[in-house]
């Protein structure tokens, strides 16, 4: 199982990221497929969760409204939208299935919200 995130970088507040995040070793389509992160002190907060029979989506409440998971099936990648970004988004992104054991993470990407 290999998890690559990409996309992260340094972005000024109200500004727009678009994470990706290539899987093989599993088919993300046959997974409920999620989006976490963690900020500097903090413990892994999970962000956003696509299902993967209804296609319904789900967020934290601190995001809802301006982030955006999705899934091209045929890259076996996932990605996630993130708009308005604000200073407390600040963190190291990561994807995975939504339910544990993880038997491995990827590097994250990291995502910088500052002026």
């Amino acid at each position: 199982v290999q998890l690559v995130e990409s996309g992260g970088g340094l972005v000024q507040p109200g500004g727009s990221l678009r994470l990706s995040c290539s899987v093989s070793g599993f088919t993300i389509s046959n997974n409920d497929m999620s989006w976490f992160r963690q900020a500097p002190g903090k413990g892994r907060q999970l962000v956003a969760t696509m299902f993967r029979t209804s296609r319904i989506t789900d967020y934290g409440e601190s995001v809802k409204g301006r982030f955006t998971i999705s899934t091209d099936n045929g890259k076996n990648t996932v990605y996630l939208q993130m708009n308005n970004l604000k200073p407390e988004d600040t963190a190291v992104y990561f994807c995975n299935r939504r339910w544990g054991p993880y038997s491995t993470w990827g590097q994250g990407t990291q995502v910088t919200v500052s002026s």
